[in-house]
């Protein structure tokens, strides 16, 4: 039996910290009473005046709850009081034991979780984190401020459903001069990250069933967000020249998309060629297929200028282009954009209103002052720089354990991809390196086939300090060898 005259906690915290107020404290004491069965449906409640008295409590208090309560549907009065609604649906009691139900995902995402590999962003050798520390962070502050002091009172509701066109303007520049993009600024839309850029295309440009062409090995994020359309996925295979299409591919398995990263593949670090680029804008077109063209790492290219863009090499390509600053600034930052023909946007305008909001108004006028002002393009040539440093001690660290030929990539990026024997663990291996705060990843975990499934480690030298790369391979390379040697 529910016992009402159960004194309630009118002491204060000796730390002071905020605690539950009288009416908060009796509400939720109240609750879990008609929850748990303690006050059955109909029960009538003690009149609010003995109850204030027998608590030694404001009646206002007691009130207070009781409409608290009859608002969200505990309780209902009537002509002889306050009574606990009928038909609610009672829970066990706290006492007693509860059975966990299961809900388990659907199964397209089973794999994904299976190879989900759990890293923090500080540790030496991860891939896809860029130099923290030498990011001009008072000179970001600066554009803050400037964009702070812009900010006016009709700003502060929704901004424009599409980006910020201050944005928009210095990213069709930036993106023309810097990676070939030929686009105006209306064709631009800003997202939160290129995940929710593919999340549009997905929208934008299928139907539940449609088939989607991924690289194999690549970007799972990207194979797990079309599954989660309830598209099909087909892993293709990737060899030196990226995306490698098997003959006949086109005529029996016609696509609605196509996702690639040709200036820098992920995580092999392919550059697609200029006769498969063409090939491939060709059969796209002829076949009324759409190109994802995630510009991974496009920035950062090491030997040479930058590759541009597959966007810019022919008129009217069926290309969506995507990108964001995760890599060239900071992850936090959550920004990223997407570049969608200009017949698209004319068509889809209007749908885009209604479907997608654009956000984070401030960091976007921001990041439009830190690219007009110059920073931008700075920050990206000393990285260029400094990624070009640390790819050359990493290469000369791995070059003293593992042949050249074992090592995968290094014309662009902040990472290299070692091979390792195809009978090795590179999934124990990692997470034994993990351990050890070295954050490589598992080849083996960016394949969607596996009969094609091949050993390595993925290691990146973004974030790690040049002078670290050699003792942090060392380590690396000693856990390796546990691992392949014979027991």
């Amino acid at each position: 039996m529910f016992d009402f005259s159960l004194p309630l906690d009118k002491t204060s915290s000796p730390l002071g910290e905020k605690k539950a107020s009288l009416q908060k404290q009796l509400v939720t004491r109240l609750q879990q009473a008609i929850l748990y069965g303690d006050l059955p449906a109909g029960t009538l409640l003690i009149p609010t005046r003995l109850l204030a008295k027998e608590l030694n409590i404001s009646r206002n208090t007691v009130v207070n709850a009781y409409e608290h309560l009859l608002a969200q549907g505990y309780v209902v009065t009537d002509s002889t009081g306050t009574r606990v609604a009928p038909r609610l649906a009672v829970n066990t009691s706290p006492t007693q034991q509860h059975v966990t139900t299961s809900y388990p995902l659907p199964t397209r995402f089973v794999q994904t979780l299976s190879a989900r590999q759990k890293l923090s962003a500080n540790m030496m050798l991860s891939p896809g984190m860029p130099a923290l520390s030498q990011f001009p962070l008072a000179k970001w502050r600066r554009s803050l401020e400037r964009a702070c002091q812009s900010l006016h009172i009709p700003q502060l509701g929704f901004n424009h459903p599409l980006g910020e066109e201050c944005l928009r303007q210095a990213l069709a520049q930036h993106l023309y001069l810097a990676r070939g993009v030929v686009c105006r600024p209306e064709q631009i839309i800003i997202t939160e990250g290129a995940k929710q850029a593919l999340e549009l295309c997905v929208m934008l440009f299928t139907q539940p069933g449609d088939h989607v062409w991924v690289e194999d090995p690549g970007y799972r994020a990207a194979a797990t967000i079309f599954q989660g359309g309830n598209l099909t996925t087909h892993p293709l295979p990737v060899d030196q020249e990226g995306l490698n299409i098997p003959e006949g591919t086109w005529q029996h398995l016609s696509p609605s998309l196509i996702y690639t990263t040709p200036a820098h593949q992920y995580p092999s670090g392919a550059v697609l060629s200029i006769s498969r680029r063409l090939s491939l804008i060709h059969h796209a077109r002829q076949h009324g297929s759409w190109i994802i063209e995630d510009d991974y790492d496009g920035e950062f290219r090491h030997q040479g200028e930058p590759i541009a863009s597959m966007q810019g090499i022919t008129k009217d390509a069926p290309i969506i282009y995507i990108g964001s600053f995760s890599k060239t600034l900071f992850p936090t930052l959550r920004l990223g954009f997407i570049v969608l023909p200009a017949t698209v946007i004319e068509q889809a305008e209007s749908v885009l209103h209604e479907i997608f909001r654009s956000s984070n108004r401030l960091q976007q006028v921001a990041l439009a002052d830190f690219i007009d002002s110059g920073e931008f393009a700075r920050h990206l040539a000393r990285m260029r720089r400094l990624y070009r440093q640390r790819q050359t001690a990493l290469r000369r660290a791995l070059n003293t354990y593992f042949s050249d030929y074992n090592i995968l990539g290094g014309k662009s990026g902040m990472h290299l991809t070692l091979r390792l024997p195809s009978n090795s663990d590179d999934i124990s291996i990692a997470a034994a390196a993990n351990q050890q705060r070295l954050g490589v990843r598992a080849y083996s975990q960016y394949f969607q086939d596996p009969q094609q499934k091949q050993s390595g480690l993925v290691i990146g030298y973004g974030n790690t300090e040049t002078s670290s790369i050699a003792d942090a391979v060392e380590r690396l390379v000693n856990i390796i060898q546990q691992f392949l040697s014979p027991t």
